[in-house]
């Protein structure tokens, strides 16, 4: 492999294409010849993102120890602080003649986002060599990184590692060597000018033409970019990778979430009727395919569909047909012992990923954009530590059975070798980014065979979004792969206006007319899918399981659909996906507009069903009327005797939402050390809320956060005391106590009150009489709490609860979201405190 040059008197750059193949190695054994061989005397750069600075810092010890090399990572203060030393030890005084000006390090690494926020800084020194990892993000010369890099930042030599240098058209392949090499690649327009029969994929008489083009920009981008593959590797005896087996399958929509598909394609009616004629914008076509996309992942990501107050049960897995698939294969899975890699989109998919294994019982960890670095880094190592192998069905296995990414957190950079199974819940756009994360498995340490399962709604909108991207990956395969291949079936891209166009066209797919077969009746079972169904689906997942014993050797097909076809015997069919019918030929505006039609005249017999169904249901909300009409009489008899008796409740309302629905960027959660009952010392002079949970016994606790709030004021425990005797503690309810700095052990510098919140019921005749936190009630609290924060622009100082469940599972996740939803509903800031223990009680834990 031949090593871009580094003379001093010439800038040269160099693209390096590879995923999970040692592209870091290699970067860091450049490094070291320059330095050692005296060829570059540094400073040198290496700019990536957040999630693999870990995988950075192990490759630097491991294998070149001798570099010092610079995290400049963390919050602004931090950086700072960096920054001031840095500045100190280049302008202290020189005690030697080699000594002078000399920074402390040969290699600063940092992340694109502190890149963008400190550049005044980062831009000062002259750096001798630039390594950029994921250079992918690098791919829109428009981007404020791209121009900053670019423009301010003095980096001669610049290394772009990637391991896809084109994702959906040639501007991206223009972009990334033009930042390399301006002077060779010019402008834009005259690149794809040159190349424009390769960029339309055009076939009939100039495909021939296209393919002319296609090896001259091969043979260009040979001298400026080195190729590591994994086919290259195997065959030239380095790597021995264990096989790969892809699995698309195509699952059923429940009958709820073919009513949410019409309700959403009906709602958008008016703008598919004029998406013909050309008025329809782009952003409003993407935000009906998002809308059809959450009705295929699972209902639930839509507001008002989830059954209120939420309890845990069989009704999450039912409501999606997604998820009835991923049940049944999880669970073949765990018995058999392995581990999994499941990817989603959507965080909110997450969520609900998250309640499903929760209720299963699973172990797991979860990544996404919110996972702090250090908790992110601690859950990657635990997990690619654990052997597959080594995984127990039993009660006290160790590690996670699911590792839960967001695609776009955990696509890039992470070693999670620990697991032999992946798979994708959702589709992401941008099929690389999907093949990415693939090879977060599949990669350099895997040692079993890898199955990728890719769920996929049959007959909606994802069918027409993954037939796109099986397409677009033929742009990337003609343009860097070995050999341009004409033998691949389907056909070419032809000439579309736009991939949006595409994936509206093929709406038809849909029928609307399924909706209407089956009768609209009170039963709950009529929104899930049926009993028969429901065994072929499991016939169907118990053969998906079973890919994992297909070996295939290097020249057998690797990639296979699935599909459940309910007129056949056994429901499953299985076929090679080279041979998947493609739909994208046989799209056109006449079929479109047929559909349209037919979508309309099914929408007017729904329509005609629910008016029925209003009328049948008039009775039972009669019932429901009269129960509201006696709880308020109750209610006004309560208050009235209070007020006889002087009684005034400190016990919150619930607040009205829909008044502060924006959701703002300026709320935050932070975990901090110390006491949470004194705020002032991580808050000065802020006004602030300490939240407590309670139970509903009436009888005031001893130690923790009871002896804590008591030492604070006596006046809290004594609201409490006649809160219980006037009956106002209830389940959900949130007491607000402000506290006078007369009756407070403390001086206060800004106004505080202490929240009391009743999440825990008690009963002496139980085993147990103190229940566990109630999380439906501990969410209204919550509400309530950063409600009352907003409007008093107060912080909210809370202990870490929920860490440790009576199932011994941890409920910190499920809290920390709400934590998350309420933050940035309110714009307020949470501070979370942990318990600092002390070294005795430390090394006894030990």
């Amino acid at each position: 492999m031949a090593l871009p040059g580094s003379s001093a008197a010439t800038a040269s750059a160099s693209t390096s294409s590879s995923m999970g193949l040692g592209k870091t190695l290699q970067a860091i054994s450049l490094l070291s010849h320059l330095k050692t061989q005296r060829i570059a005397p540094g400073p040198f750069l290496v700019l990536c993102p957040l999630s693999v600075t870990d995988g950075w810092l192990s490759e630097f010890s491991k294998f070149c120890p001798s570099l010092r090399i610079l995290q400049y990572v963390g919050d602004k203060v931090h950086r700072r602080h960096l920054r001031r030393t840095l500045h100190q030890l280049v302008h202290k005084p020189s005690t030697s003649a080699h000594s002078n000006n000399e920074l402390s390090f040969d290699v600063l690494m940092t992340t694109y986002d502190i890149a963008l926020i400190d550049q005044d800084f980062l831009s000062q020194i002259p750096w001798h060599y630039a390594i950029i990892d994921e250079a992918q993000r690098l791919k829109n010369p428009s981007s404020v990184l791209y121009n900053v890099l670019d423009q301010r930042f003095i980096m001669p030599r610049r290394l772009l590692l990637t391991g896809t240098p084109i994702q959906n058209n040639l501007s991206e392949l223009w972009a990334l060597m033009h930042f390399c090499l301006p002077s060779i690649f010019g402008k834009l327009d005259e690149f794809l000018s040159t190349f424009k029969e390769a960029g339309d994929l055009l076939t009939g008489a100039k495909a021939n033409k296209a393919n002319r083009q296609f090896k001259i920009i091969k043979h260009i981008l040979k001298a400026f970019m080195l190729r590591r593959t994994k086919a290259l590797l195997i065959k030239s005896g380095i790597l021995a990778l264990p096989p790969l087996t892809e699995l698309t399958v195509m699952v059923p929509l429940t009958q709820l979430q073919k009513k949410l598909y019409m309700s959403v394609l009906r709602k958008e009616l008016q703008t598919l009727l004029s998406f013909t004629g050309g008025s329809s914008r782009h952003q409003s076509l993407q935000n009906i395919v998002i809308q059809l996309r959450k009705a295929c992942s699972h209902p639930y990501l839509f507001s008002g569909i989830e059954p209120e107050p939420y309890v845990e049960g069989e009704h999450l897995v039912q409501a999606s047909g997604k998820l009835i698939v991923l049940d049944f294969i999880l669970k073949k899975l765990h018995e058999l012992g392995h581990r999994v890699l499941l990817f989603a989109q959507m965080t909110q998919t997450l969520d609900i990923l998250q309640d499903f294994l929760e209720l299963r019982n699973y172990t797991y960890e979860r990544l996404d954009g919110s996972v702090r670095a250090e908790e992110r880094f601690a859950a990657i190592r635990n997990f690619s530590s654990q052997s597959t192998k080594a995984l127990r069905r039993d009660d006290n296995q160790s590690g996670a059975f699911v590792f839960m990414i967001s695609t776009r957190a955990g696509g890039v950079g992470l070693n999670l070798i620990g697991a032999d199974t992946v798979i994708f819940y959702e589709q992401d756009w941008n099929p690389q980014a999907d093949k990415q994360a693939l090879q977060r498995a599949h990669r350099i340490g895997q040692l079993n065979h890898v199955l990728s399962i890719n769920l996929v709604s049959q007959r909606t909108i994802e069918e027409v979004i993954m037939r796109r991207a099986e397409r677009k990956l033929k742009l990337s395969h003609n343009i860097i792969g070995e050999d341009y291949r004409t033998d691949v079936k389907g056909g070419d891209l032809g000439d579309e206006a736009s991939d949006m166009k595409s994936i509206v066209l093929g709406l038809h797919l849909f029928d609307p007319a399924d909706t209407t077969t089956e009768s609209i009746n009170e039963d709950t079972t009529s929104e899930t899918i049926s009993v028969e169904k429901l065994a072929k689906l499991k016939t169907m997942s118990e053969k998906v399981a079973m890919m994992r014993s297909h070996e295939p050797s290097e020249k057998d097909e690797r990639a296979f659909e699935i599909n459940l076809n309910l007129a056949d015997g056994n429901g499953t069919v299985i076929r090679r996906a080279s041979d998947s019918i493609s739909i994208d030929p046989g799209l056109n505006e006449a079929a479109y507009l047929s559909w349209v039609k037919k979508f309309k005249d099914a929408s007017h017999s729904i329509e005609d069903a629910t008016t029925e169904l209003g009328r049948q249901r008039a009775a039972p909300e009669e019932k429901l009327l009269k129960r509201e009409v006696n709880k308020k009489k109750v209610e006004e008899n309560r208050l009235a005797k209070w007020e006889t008796l002087g009684y005034k409740t400190l016990a919150v309302k619930e607040p009205d939402i829909t008044a502060s629905q924006n959701i703002s960027d300026s709320g935050s959660i932070q975990l901090v050390y110390g006491d949470c009952t004194n705020p002032s010392k991580v808050c000065p002079a802020k006004p602030a809320i300490i939240f407590s949970c309670i139970d509903n016994s009436g009888t005031w606790g001893h130690g923790g956060m009871f002896d804590a709030l008591t030492s604070l004021s006596t006046c809290i425990p004594d609201a409490y005391h006649r809160a219980s005797e006037f009956d106002d503690l209830h389940m959900g309810d949130l007491h607000l106590i402000q506290l006078d700095e007369g009756k407070c052990t403390r001086s206060l510098d800004a106004p505080l009150w202490v929240a009391l919140a009743i999440v825990q019921s008690y009963n002496p005749r139980r085993k147990v009489p103190r229940s566990e936190i109630s999380m439906p009630d501990l969410e209204l609290c919550l509400s309530k709490t950063a409600f009352s924060a907003a409007q008093h622009s107060a912080v909210i100082h809370m202990p870490r609860i929920g860490y440790q469940g009576g199932s011994k599972r941890s409920e910190w996740y499920t809290i920390e979201r709400l934590l998350r939803k309420y933050s940035s509903l309110h714009g307020i800031d949470i501070f979370v405190y942990y318990f600092q223990r002390s070294s005795r009680q430390q090394s006894d834990s030990v």
